[in-house]
């Protein structure tokens, strides 16, 4: 299996392991992401994991992105949709697949650096806004922080996807740097 392919499943990994540890108390905290609560942006990655293993498949998602995928039971609807997507990125094909989202267009392999930068970055930003930063995969955040730094990630910036980049401290973890340099504020966590 591709090197991006397993990286998304340690994303879902770790993303899952956080998920689980998440409480029904801590679904209302607010999330790094302006104006978003812990519960919004879990169903925000959910609906995103769903309506990829969709396309990946060949299959219709239900829903749309922002409709309600949790229901009454967020830490099943994370697993089932981690199920799902792990499939459909395990598929012989998926990187031949032309991936259909909101910026256009996008090949197999560009969409497996998004969908993994969505899966990974949500959940860090789930770690942190519930206190579980012992559960980032530095090495990930590492990882994917060097792939930003290497390609013209303005582009990305553009539609309003992430903030202008912020000044991480130098001591600050690796997963502090990542999400400071999406434009996360982390004066409040």
């Amino acid at each position: 299996m591709t090197t991006i392919v397993n990286r998304i499943d340690a994303a879902l990994d770790m993303t899952g392991t956080i998920v689980d540890a998440i409480t029904s108390a801590q679904l209302a905290k607010p999330s790094l992401c302006p104006g978003w609560e812990v519960r919004t942006e879990l169903n925000h990655l959910v609906g995103g994991m769903r309506i990829f293993a969709a396309q990946l498949s060949g299959t219709d998602a239900g829903a749309d992105h922002e409709a309600d995928w949790l229901g009454n039971d967020p830490h099943r609807a994370y697993a089932h949709a981690a199920v799902l997507d792990r499939a459909a990125w395990h598929h012989p094909d998926a990187l031949a697949t032309t991936v259909h989202l909101s910026l256009g267009a996008v090949p197999g392999p560009m969409a497996a650096l998004i969908h993994l930068t969505e899966v990974l970055v949500h959940g860090v930003d789930l770690a942190v806004a519930t206190s579980q930063e012992h559960r980032v995969d530095q090495h990930q955040c590492k990882q994917l922080l060097a792939i930003m730094h290497s390609m013209d990630f303005d582009t990305f910036r553009q539609p309003g996807m992430f903030g202008a980049e912020r000044a991480a401290p130098d001591d600050a973890p690796t997963h502090r740097g990542l999400l400071a340099f999406l434009g996360r504020d982390l004066q409040k966590h």
